[in-house]
């Protein structure tokens, strides 16, 4: 017998042992271990995971894909592109992997949780500043819960996982900026599922809309951005009605309720806010950020905290409002992202550099630290009843702590006492004017 044929016979058999003997036995070990750890996890989360969410990746494939709604669909899609319907189902079956998440307990909770508290508390000083306890506290255990933010930054992923990390699992909406190896097969695994903004195709959005649908039928505790994208202009955008129409569809009057919760952020510094600046002022959503300048940021950051020279990037803001419970709400799906959208914007917090950013942009030329204070001043009586935090509750270190982060970025400038904003940099600090003037009464910072 030729050696070839000799190293062939032994390379099968040892895959047929290891298919049929190896992997099963590996793949149960993992698998009670997995078990194990979610029975651990579940008796200290306020909302336990769900079965739904641990789910074998393949069998939610399968299940959507021969759901006979998908079908359906698959035959419209073929008839209308003029291709068999094999062809069409294959199409469907990529877009169903492409949707369908694989949860892993261990990463999301071992590993993502600690890791967003890590970077949270690494970059910016973290407030809750109005938390609405006792609602939240009452809301059903059994309904399937639906955190709706505004959208301010990346960094609010980040934000909510290590907020939320002892109330349960979110899953979140991702659009295409996070499928990109390795970046999506970490997402993926800590259960959020992805989602085209712009060229998704009928039958695409079928098997979407079904996959939310049994989620949030499942039970499944998620988190999504109506406003679809981040705000270029530091205003909250009009919501978009995909994601919140497939949930709204998902729910049953006689069954399992669903109750929205309404998050809002803000920042005293947005991570990407110079790249969403010039995109605003160029007119189009097209960033120029790229996985290499988010790195080199990264690396940045960790050189000044090696050498000493690190600043935290001041406050991170988030407000939990008033949860909305579906079962009792009157109205269309329109009505209910124009309240949900109120909600949010009534509970975005006031820190220290949006503040101080509005006082400048009130006047004219340089103004002294006395007069800008009472600026200041003038503007915290105007917001009352608004979420506003106060460091130290001192207004006058809040204004220092504003000017401190504005000065360190060069967005104005203080000489003989003086402060002046950087003309260049003027548009910079509208941006973060505007993330609280609706707050005011005249709509307007300036």
């Amino acid at each position: 017998m030729p050696v070839w044929v000799l190293v062939l016979l032994v390379a099968f058999a040892a895959v047929t042992f290891a298919s049929h003997f190896l992997f099963p036995s590996v793949r149960w070990f993992f698998r009670r271990r997995m078990e194990r750890l979610v029975a651990q996890l579940n008796k200290r989360l306020t909302r336990p995971i769900e079965p739904f969410k641990l789910a074998r990746r393949y069998d939610m494939i399968q299940r959507l894909i021969y759901d006979p709604e998908i079908s359906t669909a698959i035959a419209a899609h073929a008839a209308a592109r003029g291709v068999p319907e094999n062809v069409a189902f294959e199409t469907a079956r990529r877009y169903a992997r492409e949707i369908v998440p694989s949860f892993s307990a261990w990463t999301y909770f071992r590993f993502a949780t600690r890791a967003a508290r890590l970077l949270s508390q690494a970059v910016y000083h973290v407030r809750v500043v109005h938390h609405e306890g006792d609602a939240l506290e009452g809301v059903d255990p059994e309904a399937t819960v639906v955190f709706v933010m505004n959208h301010r930054s990346n960094m609010d992923y980040v934000l909510v996982t290590y907020l939320s990390a002892g109330r349960g699992a979110l899953s979140y909406a991702v659009g295409e900026w996070a499928h990109i190896w390795p970046l999506s097969a970490l997402v993926r695994s800590m259960g959020a599922y992805f989602i085209r903004r712009r060229d998704g195709n009928g039958l695409y959005r079928v098997i979407l809309a079904k996959y939310v649908r049994l989620a949030t039928q499942g039970g499944v505790s998620q988190a999504v951005f109506p406003e679809g994208g981040l705000s270029l202009t530091g205003r909250m955008a009009e919501p978009r009605l995909g994601i919140l129409k497939y949930i709204v569809e998902a729910h049953d009057p006689a069954g399992r309720d669903v109750v929205f919760v309404p998050v809002a952020l803000n920042y005293d510094r947005v991570l990407e806010d110079r790249i969403l600046v010039r995109a605003d002022a160029g007119g189009t959503r097209r960033f120029k950020a790229s996985v290499r300048s988010a790195l080199w940021f990264g690396v940045k950051t960790l050189w000044s905290r090696v050498t000493g020279r690190y600043v935290a990037f001041g406050y991170a803001g988030v407000s939990f409002g008033a949860p909305l419970s579906l079962s009792g709400f009157e109205g269309g799906v329109e009505a209910l992202a124009q309240d949900l959208m109120g909600r949010i914007a009534k509970e975005v917090p006031v820190l220290p550099v949006p503040l101080v950013a509005t006082a400048l942009l009130q006047g004219e030329g340089p103004v002294d630290r006395v007069a800008l204070e009472m600026r200041v001043k003038a503007l915290l009586a105007q917001l009352a009843g608004a979420s506003v935090y106060v460091p130290r509750e001192n207004r006058g270190y809040a204004v220092e702590v504003g000017l401190r982060t504005l000065q360190a970025r060069k967005l104005v400038v203080e000489t003989d006492g003086q402060v002046q904003i950087v003309e260049a940099e003027r548009p910079l600090l509208t941006f973060y004017a505007a993330s609280i003037a609706h707050l005011l009464p005249n709509g307007s910072g300036a």
